[in-house]
């Protein structure tokens, strides 16, 4: 991953993703958005309908299975009222919502644990964990923190890594150079992230290396997504910091 410490000179070839394009949401623009009841056929809450596990899986089906899935699975409309927004038929609903929920359903963590509540003890316990690890360069106390089956990835590359194993590996180019990093605490799509500063040749700056989104499974972390420095504006955040 070019600009991003988790892919530089790594030994082990990192599986291709199927996406390449996905942008962070700030929560604090979440926050202003109205908070309307879907409706009983809903599928999804409101938080896994925002999280960048659901966009992600979201982003793999065609036009208009997508759309029949929004309407039906997240706003609670009936497959007959969905067929009227899109001008449709209620057979052609029904199979493109048969379509979408076994994509959706091969994408997602199947069986895995719900993350902690938002701002819980648990959670805040387990992101100060993980930023003394990243801050203290102690990779092995990184790798303790992370799921058998963690999925590390930056979206605008399509390169993954997936397995505890294979993002220990990646995770060791982070300290590999002697660099330092400075976190940033925020929220994206409902889920704890970080700007992620680096030390540099630069005496008394950092530089943003990005903005790292990170999903919980239970006292685990599941995927560790790292999108590029320009995603840090909309979060307020700057490009540089002193050291």
């Amino acid at each position: 991953m070019p600009s991003s410490p988790m892919h530089e000179d790594s030994a082990e070839p990192p599986r291709v993703s199927e996406i390449t394009w996905l942008e962070p949401y700030p929560d604090l623009l979440l926050d202003g958005i109205p908070d309307h009841q879907p409706g009983p056929e809903a599928r999804y809450e409101a938080s896994e309908a925002i999280s960048l596990a659901f966009i992600t899986a979201l982003q793999l089906l065609p036009p208009r299975q997508r759309a029949a899935l929004i309407l039906c699975d997240v706003l609670g409309y009936r497959a007959g009222e969905a067929a009227g927004v899109l001008g449709s038929t209620y057979a052609a609903v029904a199979s493109a919502l048969k379509h979408a929920r076994a994509t959706m359903a091969r994408h997602s963590a199947a069986g895995a644990e719900p993350p902690p509540p938002p701002h819980s003890d648990a959670e805040r316990a387990l992101i100060g964990r993980l930023t003394s690890a990243y801050t203290a360069a102690d990779l092995d106390s990184l790798i303790s923190l992370l799921a058998d089956d963690v999925r590390l990835a930056m979206p605008s590359h399509p390169f993954e890594y997936r397995g505890r194993a294979v993002a220990a590996r990646g995770l060791g180019q982070l300290f590999a150079h002697g660099h330092r990093y400075r976190l940033i605490e925020s929220r994206a799509n409902g889920q704890p992230a970080f700007a992620v500063y680096r030390s540099d040749s630069h005496a008394g700056i950092l530089h943003a290396s990005g903005l790292l989104v990170i999903t919980l499974a239970g006292p685990r972390v599941s995927a560790m997504t790292m999108f590029t420095p320009e995603a840090l504006a909309r979060f307020g955040l700057p490009r540089t910091l002193p050291a």
